[in-house]
């Protein structure tokens, strides 16, 4: 563990341990930080408990020299403004009904590591460094679990929030961890119906934009019953597919593929990993629905068209997000596009109406090869000559991250001399239409096509 590096990025680390110890306080570093540290991550953010002090002295002292903000007096939280600090106190929660947030909280300056350490969900995350001596304390074995990759939750305590199933489900995915089978057993035992959209999201967003093995996550939500929660999920499992273009097997064991193949190639925006990832795990929502054996063959038509509205349930249940529920709909309606497009050697005109659908075809390009290397081995790159040819032909037409834009507006009708009214919408609408159809590219030879237009309709 490298305590040097840990001090160099956090340079004020060692004044606030001095100030906390000769306050009477025993500050530890805990939780994730922790383990970061373990496997050789130096943490942004520092995760701190202080033992010996009660809340009024420890805030004294933190006061002394920094700004704080206490977040949420119910869990003794302080913030010292400027620095990627949390400081709490030991505390025991004590669940009073079926709810996250039916329980009480008591803080006790004086609580043993062990029990203290007993109300954190995992024991790799349940591992506490003394920040005055540099010493590990490790009451539940979380080094042992770190160094074989072993989830396995600390104590009984673990079933009182249920929403450490959906943890579990990320840190699996993040550390390419194995799941101990008693942990597995108890997650099965706890439903996530009462759990809030607003942390079932953040623990999805973990998943897709750190999930390096995203496929070894989900089966564990599967394997913990948790898909019955999200039956969008659930209905993938068992879906048969044609063995020809899947030799994979059903559409829960290609969704499970394609997104190892997405992990693999984020591109390090969230917001833009975001989006793709989660149309990667939609893009097949539709086949439950439309899957059909044929003279021994299984077909799924429209299946990409059928998923959109399934594909917006599943969303909306996870978040508010605007963008999200407008960006990531379109990719999934649009996913088989490209590879139809490609086969035919489309029209200049087809691939700006595509691109018009869909707003942002370097996202729908990325969708459709995560699709594509999720038939087999996505550690092992498949072909996707669709992919490159698209990319050229949209780079062309300079239309790869943005969709077309009309070229000639309501301002240039009145120009010419009409009165503005609702006839304006269907005429720039047809002259729109022009436009994709290549009739005129630059606003230019928009005009001139605008005065060829008036001339021969007269409105």
């Amino acid at each position: 563990m490298n305590l040097s590096a840990l001090h160099q990025q956090h340079p004020d680390l060692a004044i606030l341990t001095q100030l906390l110890v000769d306050a009477g306080g025993q500050p530890y570093l805990v939780g994730g930080s922790v383990r970061d540290l373990c496997l050789g991550t130096i943490p942004k953010d520092l995760d701190i408990e202080v033992s010996g002090l009660s809340r009024s002295r420890l805030m004294r002292a933190l006061s002394s020299r920094y700004d704080v903000d206490q977040v949420g007096k119910k869990f003794g939280v302080f913030i010292l403004r400027g620095l990627p600090f949390d400081i709490a106190l030991p505390r025991m929660e004590t669940p009073t009904g079926p709810k996250h947030t039916d329980f009480e909280i008591q803080y006790d300056p004086n609580l043993p590591l062990e029990r203290a350490a007993a109300r954190r969900d995992f024991t790799l995350n349940a591992i506490y460094l003394d920040l005055k001596s540099g010493e590990l304390i490790d009451p539940h074995r979380g080094l042992e679990d770190l160094a074989r990759r072993h989830l396995r939750h600390t104590s009984h305590q673990f079933s009182e929030d249920p929403l450490r199933v959906l943890r579990a489900m990320q840190f699996i995915a993040r550390f390419d961890l194995s799941c101990d089978p008693t942990t597995i057993e108890l997650c099965r035992t706890m439903p996530l119906s009462d759990l809030p959209r607003e942390r079932i999201w953040e623990e999805f967003k973990k998943l897709i934009l750190q999930g390096v093995h995203i496929r070894k996550g989900l089966q564990f939500l599967q394997d913990a019953g948790g898909l019955s929660h999200f039956p969008e999920l659930e209905a993938l499992v068992g879906c048969e597919q044609d063995p020809h273009w899947h030799p994979e097997g059903d559409v829960w064991t290609h969704t499970l593929l394609a997104m190892d193949a997405f992990a693999k190639r984020r591109i390090g925006n969230a917001e833009e990993d975001l989006i793709v990832g989660l149309a990667v795990l939609c893009h097949d929502m539709g086949k439950p629905l439309t899957s059909f054996r044929e003279q021994g063959r299984i077909r799924s038509p429209r299946h990409e068209k059928e998923g959109v509205p399934i594909t917006e349930r599943f969303l909306q249940r996870l978040t508010r997000d605007q963008r999200i529920l407008q960006d990531v709909p379109p990719l999934v309606r649009e996913h088989m596009a490209p590879h139809q497009l490609f086969a035919t050697d489309a029209s200049d005109a087809a691939l700006r109406r595509l691109a018009l659908r869909v707003g942002r075809v370097d996202r729908l390009l990325r969708v459709c090869q995560a699709d594509r290397e999720g038939r087999l081995d996505p550690w092992q790159p498949l072909p996707f000559p669709e992919g490159e040819w698209a990319e050229k032909r949209f780079e062309a037409l300079q239309l790869k991250s943005s969709k077309p834009k009309p070229l000639i507006l309501g301002r240039d009708l009145i120009e010419k001399g009409l009165t503005p009214g609702p006839h304006f919408s269907e005429i720039l609408q047809s002259l729109f239409d022009a436009q994709l159809e290549g009739h005129f590219t630059t606003r230019e030879s928009g005009l001139t096509y605008l005065d060829q237009w008036l001339r021969s309709h007269k409105p």
